[in-house]
């Protein structure tokens, strides 16, 4: 008698779990064979971390052009956080700058000291406080607030306070410009008090404490104090934001010099990219202050165009000073980044437009000899060292173009 075949058991239907509501899984691309090195997929970057980063093109290890996520992907925590930390950085930066503000009051005041002391035992007059003028400045060159009228500011601060310890002072928080309009216009100290103290509470600008003054704001809040604790300014308040750009200063610290470049470049970058996009020549704006993430460095590219005839992207980088040989480098290092990272296989080669306050011709041209690379160097004011092939010519600004724009501006 012939058995029957056994029956295999019915297996149990499997079904997935659903995903956990909240959060978003992410797969990561497979990493692809490129015939240029370690170069990955586009959009990902992998972080020490394990986690995931956007970026803009494609990546390699260790050098990527990092874009921020979108606020939809964040918790919904960020904004407030974000705010917070602002807030945080805000007030440290005011009492940074209020403190090293504080110091350069107080060698004013030590300064103005000094020369009432000399005035009143040995009858200094004018023509010694324009010698001591002059020999401050030869000592301290990169000092603007040395000239003979500053110095006498400097006495009548001494003597409107002749406390010591100014530091501990109120008025140590307000930049030297306020100080001196309110020595000026203000003869009384209790009214004085009441106007450094409301300019602090209120972060007043110059302009609105000497207009406060005029209309004798004091005697129609009665009786000013002059024991009042000292605050900070509003982080956002016009104060606070005089105190950043207050030349004494920076010219005080020996920054000045920075801070001027930093701000003529920032100044040069809003014209040049609006004259690039008004010469209606092509130009698409991709960004500014691009981000080059390389190792542990990062590079702000100042400016990225896309030209659309040329289908080639332009990176702009300007300088508050003159042309050294070492620019060519550097925007060399963002071309072939462009290049790698950004370029699109349909793509032509990526150009360098280098804009310096000035140039030595004959040092512009053995830096760019021998470079078989797209890159020009414009002065503001003088003539220009052009390397850029005869096909870009009516696609292109020219440089006589954007070094009369820039004379200009």
């Amino acid at each position: 008698m012939k058995s029957k075949p056994a029956i295999p058991p019915k297996r149990k239907p499997v079904t997935k779990k659903p995903a956990k509501p909240g959060k978003l899984a992410i797969r990561k691309p497979p990493q692809s064979v490129s015939t240029q090195g370690d170069k990955k997929a586009a959009g990902i970057i992998q972080s020490p971390s394990g986690e995931a980063r956007l970026s803009r093109g494609r990546t390699r290890e260790g050098a990527s052009f990092p874009t921020p996520p979108s606020l939809a992907h964040l918790p919904e925590t960020y904004v407030n956080t974000l705010e917070e930390i602002k807030r945080h950085l805000q007030h440290a930066r005011v009492r940074a700058v209020l403190a090293a503000n504080a110091v350069v009051i107080t060698a004013y005041w030590q300064t103005g000291k000094i020369i009432l002391q000399r005035q009143q035992e040995q009858g200094w007059g004018t023509r010694v406080i324009d010698r001591l003028s002059h020999d401050l400045r030869e000592a301290f060159p990169g000092m603007e607030g040395l000239s003979s009228r500053n110095l006498l500011s400097m006495k009548l601060l001494a003597l409107a306070f002749p406390e010591d310890a100014i530091a501990k002072q109120p008025v140590s928080q307000l930049p030297w410009g306020h100080i001196i309009r309110l020595l000026q216009m203000v003869k009384d100290s209790a009214a004085r008090a009441f106007y450094i103290r409301e300019t602090i509470t209120h972060g007043w600008s110059r302009s609105i404490m000497q207009m406060q003054i005029r209309k004798q704001l004091h005697l129609r809040h009665g009786k000013a104090q002059n024991n009042f604790p000292a605050t900070l300014p509003p982080p956002d308040s016009d104060l606070a934001s005089q105190a950043f750009k207050d030349p004494y200063l920076f010219d005080f610290l020996g920054t000045a010099d920075l801070r001027r470049e930093a701000e003529v470049e920032q100044a040069l970058v809003n014209h040049i990219q609006q004259f690039l996009l008004e010469m209606g020549a092509g130009f698409a704006f991709v960004g500014r202050q691009v981000r080059l993430e390389i190792g542990d460095h990062d590079f702000p590219i100042d400016l990225l165009f896309y030209h659309l005839r040329l289908r080639r992207y332009v990176v702009v980088e300007l300088k508050a000073r003159d042309f050294v040989p070492g620019d060519v480098g550097q925007i060399n290092l963002y071309r072939a980044a462009v290049d790698d990272l950004l370029r699109h296989p349909d793509d032509q080669p990526t150009i360098g437009l280098l804009l310096c306050k000035g140039k030595d011709r004959l040092v512009v041209e053995y830096a760019l000899r021998g470079l078989d690379q797209s890159i020009a160097v414009a002065a503001w004011q003088s003539q220009i060292t052009e390397s850029l092939p005869s096909e870009f010519q009516g696609s292109l600004p020219t440089i006589q173009e954007i070094e009369a724009e820039l004379a200009s501006k």
